[in-house]
């Protein structure tokens, strides 16, 4: 690191609404996960651990809808995704099914911004635009590179799952998985700043 500062993004004016509490969307989206591994660590038991994170998965979707007073759409469906694989995982006591979910959840991501940009819409815009503005040449490539860094994900858990033991996929789930995505992101970091300093696409 440098002792300059980096320059700030433009902030959008809409960045000044009300937010959600700051301890949400962590806490939705790595409470599960944390449940997932603590019960793996204790018990060695994927089968209960699977039933576990489903569970936590679903009360992170009512805590959610409580707090914000609205449907939380991507939790939503995540917990769907973890509710269909973890009940093929438990029905047919097999455990590939739960090992499978992050390729899906991964592709899923993957297809909505690609999906988006083939109706020329922009997905990450739409999410992270009330803090961030860049042109919408910008926003594009910083989708494709997300979308394509998701599908890296997936394929890299495909090769784990099918390839390692339980044990060595258990730590690449969590905090392997996350330990990616926050590094990927940091990457974008400078790009993300460099065109926030520009005039944005009307």
């Amino acid at each position: 690191m440098t002792d300059q500062t980096p320059p700030t993004p433009r902030m959008s004016p809409k960045s000044s609404a009300k937010k959600p509490p700051a301890w949400l969307k962590p806490a939705i989206e790595f409470t599960p996960l944390g449940a997932f591994l603590v019960t793996w660590l204790t018990t060695k038991d994927l089968m209960l651990a699977t039933a576990v994170v489903m569970v936590a998965s679903f009360v992170a979707v009512i805590i959610s809808f409580w707090v914000q007073r609205q449907i939380p759409w991507m939790p939503l469906m995540t917990a769907g995704i973890v509710g269909i694989f973890g009940g093929l995982t438990l029905y047919l006591a097999d455990e590939s099914f739960i090992k499978m979910k992050p390729s899906m959840i991964n592709t899923m991501f993957a297809a909505i911004l690609f999906g988006g940009l083939l109706i020329k819409k922009l997905p990450l815009k739409a999410v992270m635009g009330q803090a961030l503005e860049m042109p919408d040449r910008a926003w594009k490539k910083l989708t494709i590179r997300t979308a394509l860094f998701f599908l890296a994900l997936a394929a890299l858990n495909e090769f784990g799952w099918r390839t390692q033991d339980t044990d060595i996929w258990v730590y690449f789930r969590f905090p392997g998985l996350m330990l990616l995505t926050f590094g990927y992101f940091a990457t974008q970091m400078p790009f993300m700043m460099r065109h926030g300093k520009e005039k944005p696409s009307s």
